[in-house]
């Protein structure tokens, strides 16, 4: 949590109107910061990647705006986190009545307390500075969120001890109110009950709210943001059309345009740094696998696509891969190792939650399913830097009746040792190892660079029907 200001400018409200604070809008706080990020060119959206020239203008421009904003979306497209980031653009601090509930503006309060404690101290009524890291709520749309949740209810306990029930004194506020002069975000709006978002309209046109018919009225400084998956995708509601009407702006997100750049956002979110007992490396043609994997998921005909494929996938997919190379590593007693293709065969673990089959559909066929993606994938891949006829010298091999066994446990040097029989494929191993990934080819994780190759070559020629394969538990054996 941001620490309190070393020397805040104001302590009682006296000190705060000489000080010549001026109040403005959380919406008018948020456009005049984002003005002084763009002038300087700062980030506004740290982390987040390929939305630079598609969502963030979108999202800038409904900031400078002044709306509330709707993030429409499938699952993993990082809709939570870039409103999470919202907070960086608040003010560090802004001063509150001290002991308010919602927020109190020392020149403007709201609340009954904060109005009461005003007209008793005057100026001398306390101040508290509030970080912009406490400016920010969030609520996860079920349908068991009732009224009383979001906007307040009448608290009895309060009653008993002898408030009346006529009284404001008596009232327990929910998370909008007490989101005043910050920012509130409802996640998954459409699972929200329809008469809920009803209850939420005169918060967006009108900025105030009525509790159990109680003649009050707070003109609430809020900026309302909502995030949700695509109407015709959820069976579990809707957003109601007069409340769509009151947002101002409806940000569309997206998956990784390019292969590349889904790379690179699982390269900078999954875990891969598991210390300096095992190193294990991942080459370039495997990274790629990884990502078309999850990218022909998202057309695959056999998966609900209006469900979506999340980012998620690929994070996930790729950790279990360096896992199973990690776990090789240290049965083996090494220090190091290169993921093979071999690894891939533990995938359907982390991709299991990730898709989801089109009702048409048998239940159980998600794990083979998977494989076939990912054997598309090796063969995508394959074709993009090699051709078949290259390695028919290796199909020759196994025309003579001839198999070999390949295990995600076996060591490099004995996968090395078991394709030395095979003419030529060694040295065509070699000679391709360094075009597709350099950097490892001229380190010392050349020797399981070349043993990751062959086995992304045989993978290939499978997958292209040139072999056939017979797989079991940990090994896979190649023949024709």
């Amino acid at each position: 949590m941001t620490a309190a200001p070393s020397n805040p400018l104001a302590r009682t409200l006296g000190e705060l109107r000489a000080s010549g604070y001026a109040p403005q809008s959380v919406k008018a706080e948020m456009r005049k910061n984002l003005l002084a990020k763009l002038r300087s060119g700062e980030t506004l959206f740290p982390g987040i990647l390929g939305y630079d020239e598609t969502v963030l203008p979108q999202v800038e421009n409904a900031i400078l705006s002044q709306h509330d904003m709707l993030f429409l979306g499938l699952r993993g497209q990082g809709k939570t986190r870039m409103l999470r980031m919202l907070v960086n653009l608040l003010d560090e601090f802004i001063p509150v009545v001290a002991g308010s509930e919602i927020n109190d503006d020392p020149l403007k309060p709201l609340s009954k307390y904060g109005r009461d404690q005003v007209a008793k101290l005057g100026d001398d009524c306390p101040i508290a500075w509030l970080p912009r890291d406490r400016r920010y709520q969030e609520k996860l749309a079920t349908p068991d969120v009732t009224i009383a949740d979001l906007i307040g209810e009448v608290d009895l306990i309060k009653h008993a001890e002898g408030r009346h029930l006529a009284s404001e004194d008596v009232l327990h506020f929910g998370l909008i109110p007490r989101s005043h002069r910050g920012i509130f975000c409802m996640n998954e709006l459409p699972d929200l009950s329809p008469k809920i978002q009803v209850g939420l309209f005169n918060v967006l046109e009108e900025r105030d709210i009525q509790i159990r018919g109680f003649p009050i009225r707070l003109e609430l400084d809020l900026q309302l943001v909502f995030s949700a998956n695509p109407e015709d995708y959820t069976n579990r509601g809707r957003i109601v059309t007069p409340l769509k009407d009151r947002i101002g702006s409806v940000i569309r997100t997206h998956y990784p345009l390019t292969r590349e750049l889904g790379m690179q956002i699982t390269e900078e979110n999954a875990w891969v740094n598991r210390g300096d007992e095992v190193a294990v490396k991942v080459p370039k043609f495997l990274q790629e696998i990884v990502e078309e994997t999850s990218r022909l998921a998202r057309t695959s005909s056999h998966v609900n696509q209006s469900s979506g494929v999340s980012v998620r996938m690929s994070v996930a997919n790729y950790e279990n891969l360096v896992s199973n190379a990690e776990r090789r590593c240290v049965r083996q007693k090494l220090k190091q190792a290169v993921a093979r293709v071999s690894d891939l065969a533990y995938l359907a673990a982390s991709s299991l939650g990730k898709v989801e089959l089109n009702m048409t559909e048998e239940s159980g066929h998600e794990e083979k399913l998977i494989g076939r993606i990912v054997g598309e994938a090796v063969k995508n891949i394959f074709d993009q830097h090699f051709k078949p006829q290259t390695f028919k010298n290796i199909v020759e091999y196994f025309e003579q009746g001839k198999t070999l066994e390949i295990g995600d446990q076996l060591p490099s040097a004995t996968v090395l040792e078991r394709i030395t029989p095979i003419r030529d494929f060694s040295k065509q191993v070699a000679a391709v190892a360094e075009g597709l990934d350099p950097a490892l080819a001229k380190g010392p994780f050349a020797t399981d660079l070349m043993a990751s190759v062959a086995e992304f070559i045989l993978e290939g020629l499978h997958c292209h029907n040139r072999l056939n394969k017979t797989e079991k538990p940990g090994a896979a054996t190649y023949a024709r």
